[in-house]
C-alpha cells in the first residue's frame, strides 16, 4: 500500500503546483513575512531566507519521505511566479485521509488562486491517490480561509473550542499569541462535484522526479 506521496506536478488553467525549489527561497521568505500569514500561522517571525531554504531542502523532503505530508509550490502558469503554497500534513494512509492548508502570497490575493489550487489538489488526492477524506482547519476569525473551504465544497463539521493559536500585533510592533477556536471542515470525493473552483485538467498530473 502506498505510504508516501509521489513527486508530482499538477496543472490547472492558470496554475502549476510543483515541489518547492531552491529558486523559490526569496519569494517564499517574502510571502511568509506577510502580516496575514504571521497572524494565522505558526511560522517564526521574521521568516528568514535561511528558514525558507531549510524548509525547501530539509523539512519538506523529510515530511514527504516519512509519509506524513507534501508541500507544493503554487505558481502562475504564464509567469512561473510563486503565488502560494499548498500543504498536506498528518496523513493517515490506513484511513486514507490527510489535512490540507493553503497560503496565498499578498501579491496574488483576490484572484481565486487558493480555491483553484486546493480543488486541484483535492481532485488529485481523490483520483490518483485514492484518498477518502481531506480535512481543513480554519481559525474562527479567518474568514478568507473559510470562504475557500466553502467554495471547494467542504462541509463544516463543527468547532474545536480554544484549540487554535493566532497572533496579533503588540504596541511595540511585536507579536503575541491569542487563543481562538478552530472550525473543522471535511471534503469527501462526492463533495467536489459542482465545486466552484477551477478543476484540474484530468491529464494535468505529471511525475516530478527531481524532488530532492
Amino acid at each position: 500500500m502506498t505510504s508516501t506521496f509521489p513527486g508530482i506536478s499538477i496543472s490547472t488553467e492558470r496554475l502549476v503546483l510543483r515541489p518547492l525549489e531552491t529558486d523559490d527561497v526569496p519569494a517564499l521568505a517574502a510571502m511568509m513575512n506577510d502580516e496575514q500569514v504571521a497572524a494565522w500561522t505558526d511560522v517564526p517571525q521574521p521568516f528568514t531566507e535561511q528558514a525558507a531554504r531549510a524548509w525547501i531542502t530539509e523539512y519538506a523532503p523529510a515530511e514527504r519521505t516519512a509519509g506524513r505530508g507534501l508541500d507544493l509550490a503554487v505558481t502562475e502558469f504564464l509567469t512561473q511566479r510563486l503565488v502560494g503554497v499548498v500543504r498536506l500534513a498528518r496523513t493517515d494512509w490506513h484511513v486514507r485521509s490527510t489535512e490540507m492548508s493553503y497560503i496565498i502570497a499578498p501579491w496574488a490575493r483576490g484572484e481565486g488562486y487558493a480555491s483553484e489550487a486546493a480543488l486541484a489538489t483535492a481532485r488529485w488526492l481523490f483520483g490518483d491517490q485514492k484518498l477518502e477524506r481531506v480535512e481543513l482547519r480554519t481559525a474562527a476569525d479567518n474568514t478568507a480561509s473559510q470562504q475557500v473551504a466553502q467554495k471547494i465544497g467542504c462541509i463544516n463539521e463543527g468547532v474545536l473550542r480554544n484549540a487554535c493559536i493566532a497572533h496579533v500585533r503588540t504596541e511595540d510592533g511585536g507579536w503575541t499569541d491569542v487563543r481562538t477556536d478552530y472550525i473543522v471542515w471535511s471534503l469527501l470525493p462526492e463533495d467536489i462535484e459542482g465545486a466552484d473552483g477551477q478543476p484540474a485538467d484530468p491529464d494535468g498530473f505529471t511525475a516530478y522526479a527531481d524532488w530532492n
